[in-house]
């Protein structure tokens, strides 16, 4: 009989986890029968349906319409619905990616009804705890009876905690399946025409942790910022940032005739995958963005005092950066001085098929090979 894995997907970037793995098990329907979760934490049609659509995902066999909430809300309701849904058919392993609540409410849930856990994306540490990401990173992963990992800093933040190395997978990093596979449907697209760009001409930013967005006043700060930069800037507006800039009058105020800030919804994958392998540099606060920017050789700044991936900094092209020192380093990459680096070990483009060789392992005498 084929092992029954949930796939549990939350937020835009789990979709991109997921995706690679959906595939890998489709190819293998006598071992694997994945069933995709979608708990809805995003709600926002452009924040999730558009991602299933462009990476060839189902409609979900089951969504738990969750929704926005506080932190406690959402776990919350993840774990209530989840519940129900394995209680009701339950499965052998349940398969929860990244960092969101919804990561760490599934593998509660699974791991108290004696449901193995498999966590995607294990080991990374940013050791803020001001971060809730960091909370359900150390949470998920000291309960998962299996963790992959994309890097060997990985693998030692999970070896100083204690966890026995039998666990422990190091497979590469799923994201960058998505990105392998997606390149060639992404490279021509240009998207950057639609804000009468060229390629190379512009910086892409994306911003939406709470410790840059959820203020008005470090929002305004950030847009004035930004909008003194000597470089077009095209930024897809995250729901959570476009809520604050409207309630806080911003939205009047920047992106308008005559402004070097292009202000629009968010994109598609393909669409701004191809954004992002055609820009002079990426602004970002998002953890998925860096990884994508060191295999594509992007000069990356992520406004953080720390990161979770270090890798990205160490060997990719990734730098830590501050609103104060947002002009120069900008300017300095502008220049054509932007930090070079090189793609990590193991990432590939083939992590799924390395995690489906450790579960067909890990199941092997319940599926009979």
């Amino acid at each position: 009989m084929a092992t029954k894995i949930y796939l549990v997907a939350a937020a835009r970037p789990n979709f991109m986890k997921v995706a690679p793995l959906w595939h890998a098990f489709a190819e293998l329907p006598e071992l694997f029968a994945p069933v995709l979760i979608h708990t809805g934490q995003h709600y926002d049609k452009n924040m999730s349906d558009v991602f299933l659509q462009d990476l060839g995902l189902p409609a979900p066999h089951v969504h738990l319409g969750v929704g926005a909430g506080t932190h406690a809300e959402q776990t919350g309701g993840v774990m209530i619905e989840f519940e129900k849904v394995c209680l009701a058919e339950r499965p052998d392993l349940v398969l929860v990616v990244g960092d969101v609540n919804s990561t760490l409410a599934a593998a509660i849930t699974a791991k108290k009804l004696w449901i193995p856990v498999g966590h995607v994306e294990a080991g990374l540490r940013s050791r803020d705890w001001e971060m809730p990401e960091e909370i359900n990173r150390i949470v998920t992963d000291s309960i998962s009876d299996l963790l992959f990992t994309p890097s060997p800093d990985a693998d030692e933040n999970l070896r100083h905690e204690g966890v026995p190395a039998a666990k422990i997978h190091r497979v590469g990093n799923i994201m960058i399946d998505t990105l392998v596979h997606s390149i060639e449907k992404a490279r021509d697209r240009a998207v950057f025409e639609r804000f009468g760009l060229a390629p190379g001409s512009y910086c892409l930013v994306t911003l939406h942790r709470p410790a840059n967005v959820d203020d008005p006043a470090s929002l305004d700060r950030l847009f004035a910022g930004m909008d003194e930069l000597e470089i077009p800037i095209v930024f897809p507006v995250h729901p959570r940032t476009r809520k604050v800039m409207e309630t806080a009058g911003l939205a009047d105020r920047y992106g308008g005739e005559g402004s070097r800030l292009h202000l629009t919804e968010p994109l598609g994958y393909y669409d701004f995958l191809n954004l992002t392998m055609h820009a002079r540099f990426v602004l970002t606060d998002s953890g998925g963005i860096q990884e994508e920017t060191t295999f594509l050789g992007v000069p990356c700044l992520t406004l953080r005092t720390t990161t979770e991936r270090p890798i990205t900094i160490t060997q990719g092209t990734n730098e830590l950066v501050t609103l104060d020192d947002l002009p120069d380093q900008a300017a300095r990459i502008v220049k054509g001085e932007g930090k070079q680096g090189s793609v990590p070990d193991l990432w590939d483009g083939r992590t799924a098929g390395r995690i489906v060789a450790v579960l067909r392992e890990y199941f092997g005498p319940a599926q009979g090979v």
